[in-house]
């Protein structure tokens, strides 16, 4: 069955989320392109995802609003009607998003290996990649293109940006001064750190480096409440622009474009700068950057991963399992002021 032996005619990708995933998606898309430039790519995808990955040129769109429930479900079943794929590659590790690979006739479904295809994916799958331990996320799904006979890998997350998102970006940053974009946090609220810290480093970009200081994010009260924390904590010679809830995903991704650096937790804005060739300073405890930092950055980030295993599992990192969070309360207080100012002087001096 695999590798191919001919490019196929049509293949559908089954990824839903989150932001960071379904930018994990775009490299293994680009790497499809360019070895199979007549096969047709569909894409199942989460409604909200979607807003961001419509700018990807050449690959029709299927929404699933998962908030829809039933509803959503029954809508897949009607647009794949009588339609069918050569190749699905199932790439979500849900029970969820099996039951949605149901839905999607193929002679093909490519799927996880059974040691890593988690909540029974190995069921809705005929055909699986080869196993493997300890990789990033974006490693993992380059496993699927290598499963269809493709080596090479095309490292490529660039997206066409309309004309309006650029409009918004260049008017917070409109020349060449340095800019550090924060985008304070994650949808999972324990691996977000505290609004003095970002206001601390905030003021040190200013002061030491004259840097343009841009807090971004999305419009949840979470969100907004921890950029007004930060403005109330900022010093007062510090300039601060508070964009938090006032951009879509297209005008965000044209921001960290012009940005000179993002700092952030382990969330989806950091493999967008990842996408927009931005170094990310990402800020990892309760999470392992080496499985899901931004790709191209993580030896910017800050880890301290492996002293959250010490101090909250009592063991080694090495001997957590792969995909083990520790999201504790105060694991993301173990991250210093002094850690993050460090990795800005570096970059700044690395990239001038």
């Amino acid at each position: 069955m695999l590798p191919l032996s001919r490019a196929p005619r049509s293949l559908c990708i089954l990824r839903l989320s989150a932001i960071g995933d379904t930018c994990h998606v775009v490299p293994v898309i680009r790497t499809l392109q360019k070895a199979w430039p007549d096969t047709r790519l569909t894409w199942v995808i989460g409604k909200s995802e979607a807003r961001l990955m419509s700018l990807l040129e050449g690959v029709e769109l299927i929404t699933v609003d998962k908030r829809a429930g039933l509803a959503g479900w029954r809508g897949l079943r009607t647009q794949m009607r009588g339609r069918r794929f050569d190749v699905l590659l199932h790439m979500q590790l849900a029970l969820r998003a099996s039951v949605i690979a149901r839905e999607i006739p193929a002679d093909v479904k490519l799927g996880f290996d059974r040691g890593r295809a988690r909540e029974l994916q190995w069921l809705f799958t005929n055909a699986r990649i080869a196993p493997a331990s300890r990789q990033h996320v974006l490693d993992s799904f380059f496993g699927f293109t290598a499963a269809l006979g493709i080596p090479e890998r095309t490292l490529r997350w660039d997206l066409p940006l309309p004309a309006d998102a650029q409009a918004y970006a260049q008017r917070l940053i409109p020349d060449t001064r340095p800019t550090l974009v924060i985008s304070p946090c994650s949808s999972h609220v324990l691996r977000n750190w505290a609004a003095e810290r970002y206001a601390a480093v905030a003021d040190y970009a200013a002061q030491h480096h004259g840097m343009r200081v841009i807090l971004a994010g999305g419009p949840t009260a979470i969100e907004r409440d921890m950029g007004a924390a930060i403005e109330r904590y900022v010093g007062a010679a510090t300039s601060l622009t508070n964009q938090i809830g006032r951009d879509t995903l297209p005008q965000l991704l044209a921001l960290l474009a012009r940005a000179t650096v993002l700092l952030a937790p382990d969330s989806g804005p950091v493999h967008m700068a990842t996408m927009a060739g931005t170094p990310v300073i990402g800020l990892y405890a309760a999470t392992n950057p080496q499985r899901s930092g931004p790709y191209l950055s993580r030896q910017w980030c800050v880890d301290a991963y492996g002293q959250a295993a010490l101090r909250f599992c009592g063991k080694p990192a090495e001997q957590l399992p792969w995909t083990r969070k520790i999201e504790q309360p105060g694991v993301m207080d173990l991250i210093g002021v002094e850690q993050v100012t460090a990795r800005i002087d570096e970059l700044l001096r690395y990239r001038p």
